[in-house]
């Protein structure tokens, strides 16, 4: 029988996102994660432990958010499958829906677009800081619109390419597994004093774990809209090993130069250009860049089925 959970998943996500109703309801599973992560940075992550303990618990920390996700969606499947049968593929869809991103991704970045539009450009900053890291209360015009356009194409592999390649790899528990690391990654796995040993597995699990889709999505990237030789060129320029393929692709294919010089927590970190077009970005190049995104994500559904019928 076929068993289409990935493509019906995709359906899902595509036209309902994650409702709002539902997520004032009943959140979102990535907020487990998040306070089993901060409740174990809490308590282990002590500044006066020596570097070689916070490493180890902080490699502790990853198993057992792990063991909550990929363990705890074992337990769903094998319980669906169970008690549905042939039908267990519907239900193990919905519950793989969350796990993916391409509705609300779309909604952020179009936020900042249509600030731009209305020339408001404070609200465009507190649209694009819903989606960065960076400071953007100094960000101009170009710089919201280039921040908006990075955390796309970046966000396109973490919330789209990675998680239905894992869902198609290793179902349920491989989705699940991944936003787990993914979610840790982003919490802890950062290279500051405070993180650096910590948050060491979760970085190097993430990186791991991105390896194959971040090229995937930079290659998808490239085919709704060109940019091979900026992408092939440019992608080791980005300080994460993954992060810079769909970038430098989405620079590419869009003529623009991206990255380059950001602050975080006020100070300024002169990061190296991605791509040699122009760096005057604006809400035109941001729709350019969901024009794109939409096509990447179009490219993935015949992916999904034809993996379906196969099987």
């Amino acid at each position: 029988m076929i068993e289409p959970v990935a493509l019906t998943a995709l359906a899902l996500d595509a036209a309902l996102g994650w409702p709002a109703p539902l997520y004032r309801r009943a959140g979102h599973p990535v907020r487990l994660f998040a306070r089993l992560i901060d409740h174990c940075e809490a308590s282990w992550n002590r500044p006066d432990a020596s570097f070689r303990a916070r490493r180890t618990l902080g490699v502790v920390t990853l198993l057992l958010v792990l063991l909550v996700a990929g363990g705890g969606a074992v337990a769903l499947e094998t319980l669906l499958t169970r008690m549905c049968g042939s039908f267990a593929w519907i239900g193990i869809a919905l519950l793989a829906w969350p796990a993916l991103a391409q509705r609300s991704l779309f909604d952020h970045v179009r936020a900042v677009a249509t600030a731009l539009d209305g020339v408001d450009l404070p609200a465009a900053r507190t649209a694009v800081g819903a989606i960065v890291g960076r400071d953007t209360v100094t960000l101009d015009e170009s710089g919201v619109a280039r921040a908006a356009i990075e955390s796309l194409a970046e966000s396109f592999c973490d919330g789209v390419a990675a998680p239905l390649f894992w869902l198609l790899l290793l179902g349920l528990p491989g989705v699940w597994a991944y936003k787990a690391i993914n979610t840790a990654d982003s919490l802890i796995g950062h290279r500051e004093a405070r993180w650096r040993a910590f948050g060491w597995a979760a970085a190097r699990a993430d990186d791991l774990a991105n390896l194959v889709p971040a090229r995937l999505a930079g290659i998808l990237l490239c085919l709704a809209g060109g940019g091979w030789r900026i992408m092939f060129r440019d992608a080791g320029k980005h300080a994460s090993p993954n992060a810079g393929w769909p970038e430098a692709a989405i620079a590419g294919a869009l003529g623009l130069r991206l990255a380059g010089p950001i602050a975080y927590d006020g100070v300024m970190h002169a990061k190296p250009w991605i791509g040699d077009g122009r760096t005057n970005a604006s809400a035109h190049d941001i729709r350019r860049a969901l024009r794109l995104y939409v096509l990447a994500c179009l490219l993935l559904w015949p992916i999904a089925g034809g993996l379906a019928w196969a099987r």
